[in-house]
């Protein structure tokens, strides 16, 4: 019998661009110009907790979200906070949201959840993020 293959649930799909595939991780930017915000979501089929994941992926995970946060802090150095969450309230698949907040941010010191009407990247600045990211995340692995 063949075990069921990962999939991406269909919001995060919806509401992230994809940056890249870490080891564990599918990792997209959120599609949000007003936060630098990462959604990590470990490609393991049918994940809703953290601890559903084996040890060695609970640790994986790890090492990726902190490669995560070291390259939002590198290509948004007036980043003041991370807020590091796994909520699943509305997605129940694992996803892990990566913030880096600071004091003149649309919500804070709020959190970003449900703070007003989001701002899509236009496709410049969406290209320009990416590689940015893509580069630090490069440097952090």
């Amino acid at each position: 019998m063949n075990s069921p293959e990962f999939r991406l649930d269909a919001r995060l799909d919806k509401d992230t661009h994809f940056l890249l595939d870490a080891p564990l991780c599918r990792i997209g930017l959120m599609d949000d110009a007003r936060f630098p915000w990462l959604i990590l979501v470990p490609r393991v089929p049918n994940i809703r907790e953290w601890p559903d994941l084996s040890t060695p992926n609970q640790l994986q995970l790890q090492t990726e979200i902190n490669a995560a946060s070291r390259a939002l802090q590198s290509a948004f150095p007036h980043g003041e906070k991370l807020n590091i969450a796994a909520l699943g309230n509305v997605v129940p698949q694992l996803h892990i949201h990566v913030i880096l907040r600071h004091a003149g941010d649309a919500a804070w010191p709020a959190p970003v959840w449900n703070s007003g009407q989001s701002q899509p990247y236009c496709d410049a600045e969406l290209v320009h993020v990416l590689g940015r990211l893509k580069e630090t995340l490069s440097q952090n692995n």
